[in-house]
């Protein structure tokens, strides 16, 4: 009988047997930038050395359960199938699309090598598929965070999305003809012609630079975005960009260029 009791224990305690590594939990969406393996698991609370009395003339000293070993390998492919059934490209959650293969154009020096084709980022929709190349994605991405989303962060709901004038396109600089290729044609450049907020609300950099409701946010996006991307051109540049901000990740000996 005694055997047949402490048999059932043992069926039990396997049943109920927890798994042999620790389920670290994987950090949400918004918050993993970095693809990293999970680290090391700690020791569960109330987990430390207990003196439990078993009876009164005995004590039995019940020692530290051991840690379990990290499941790091496990949750970072499963980080990297959560990605990849989500849509997000460039190894970030915040960016969502496509990744391509690489092409090149017509002209020389017309082409991306790892191209991405991009419909929203940061939760900011774009109002068409932009191509471009990761670093450019990403570029955009911290500007949206940093600069696009504070700035209309008491107007209108917030940043919905941004309205695309252009992003690839393989031709020279201003479409002038024996001019330099241009950074659209690299995937390096992106084009935004308006912002629109959740209300509905539609703010153009044309007919906004100068207005007085406007100005001051338009300039705000502008100024946030010289440094971080290699060149910006905005109204007051040239009559090329009078309606559009030219944002690309060109990068210069001389530094970046802003205007």
């Amino acid at each position: 009988m005694r055997v047949l009791v402490a048999s059932l224990m043992l069926c039990a305690n396997m049943a109920g047997a927890e798994p042999d590594c620790a389920e670290s939990p994987l950090a949400h969406p918004s918050h993993l930038l970095a693809y990293e393996p999970v680290g090391g698991a700690a020791m569960l609370p109330g987990e430390a050395s207990a003196t439990v009395a078993a009876a009164p003339w005995q004590e039995v000293v019940i020692s530290p359960r051991p840690a379990l070993r990290p499941c790091k390998f496990r949750n970072f492919a499963l980080g990297r199938e959560r990605m990849r059934q989500r849509g997000a490209v460039c190894g970030d959650w915040t960016i969502l699309g496509e990744t391509l293969k690489s092409f090149s154009g017509k002209y020389r020096g017309c082409g991306i090598a790892d191209p991405v084709r991009v419909r929203r980022v940061s939760d900011v929709y774009l109002s068409q598929l932009a191509l471009m190349d990761c670093m450019t994605a990403v570029t955009l991405k911290t500007w949206i965070e940093t600069t696009a989303k504070p700035a209309f962060a008491d107007q209108g709901g917030g940043l919905k999305g941004l309205r695309l004038a252009g992003h690839y396109s393989c031709r020279t600089q201003n479409n002038l003809p024996r001019a330099r290729i241009s950074e659209h044609a690299r995937g390096r450049a992106i084009d935004i012609s308006a912002f629109v907020l959740w209300d509905g609300t539609e703010i153009t950099v044309g007919n906004g630079w100068n207005a007085e409701d406007s100005g001051d946010v338009l300039r705000k996006l502008h100024a946030g975005a010289c440094g971080l991307f290699g060149t910006v051109l905005g109204p007051n540049s040239d009559r090329f960009h009078k309606g559009h901000f030219h944002f690309d990740t060109a990068r210069r000996r001389s530094g970046p260029l802003c205007r």
